[in-house]
């Protein structure tokens, strides 16, 4: 079962389309509004062509205007359309008891990831209070890289060599911490590791004195469309418990999820 989740940059990009693309990006970066000098020097353009721009995202709803100190924020439209795509995410609706009761049977933090332009973005997260009161830095919409983290590592494994190859020509390896694999010929073979065993470590390679463990989740079709996973403290989250414990609570999560989008093959 091979998919492809490279979105690469098409040569027939609608200029305008990127403009607005950044200006959403720009302005719900600024919870303090941004105005449109502001606009115009990040998008390094003329403030006519901004105003243009932004005119016609207020008049659609997806942007909104301060009248007093003139700033724009992104409108509402935008929430109606978040909305929506909550309705879409069935899986969160599904996942949510299962990643709860695995939260707090481990103690540890359970999230949720999708792949979105090959990176990570967290739909869930169940953290509980453990002792020492240490918080994941993690948030829900919030991005993370790929190729560091135990959620990305088992979501690229079903990669086809091509999407792969574009990923790390795309993205490459950076290191996050010394531990983080950068050599491109080991990190392919690990994650022929990876998608052998199903299940994939952060073995701190995202974030020094953090270990994770994650897992993916099929749709009925049998396609990867997501990923959990168990994170906590390295000295709780032993290589020891990690294998004896926590490898057997995320894989076994991951499968009833699997079960209840409609997945009915027994392996991966």
């Amino acid at each position: 079962m091979e998919t492809n989740l490279v979105y690469p940059k098409p040569g027939n990009l609608v200029q305008t389309i990127e403009r607005v693309s950044l200006i959403l990006d720009m302005v719900g970066q600024n919870p303090k509004g941004m105005s449109i000098k502001e606009l115009a020097a990040g998008l390094k353009l003329p403030k006519g062509t901004v105003h243009r721009l932004l005119s016609s995202l207020s008049y659609f709803g997806y942007i909104r205007q301060d009248q007093e100190t003139k700033s724009y924020f992104l409108g509402l439209k935008l929430m109606e359309l978040s909305a929506l795509l909550d309705n879409q995410l069935d899986l969160r609706k599904v996942a949510e008891p299962i990643l709860h009761d695995l939260a707090e049977r481990t103690r540890q933090t359970a999230h949720m990831v999708i792949l979105d332009r090959n990176e990570i973005v967290y739909i869930e997260k169940i953290e509980t209070h453990r002792a020492g009161g240490l918080k994941m830095a993690s948030r829900l919409g919030s991005r993370n890289p790929v190729h560091s983290s135990a959620v990305g590592k088992v979501l690229l494994s079903y990669y086809s060599p091509e999407a792969l190859t574009a990923f790390l020509k795309e993205k490459g390896l950076p290191g996050r911490t010394v531990n983080t694999i950068t050599d491109p010929g080991a990190f392919r073979e690990h994650l022929q590791t990876v998608r052998r065993q199903g299940y994939a470590i952060d073995d701190e390679e995202n974030e020094l004195g953090i270990r994770c463990l994650g897992a993916p989740i099929f749709d009925g079709k049998g396609s990867p469309v997501a990923a959990i996973s168990l994170s906590g403290p390295a000295f709780q989250m032993t290589k020891k418990v990690v294998q004896e414990v926590m490898k057997q609570e995320v894989t076994t999560a991951a499968a009833e999820i699997s079960r209840r989008l409609g997945f009915r093959d027994g392996g991966a």
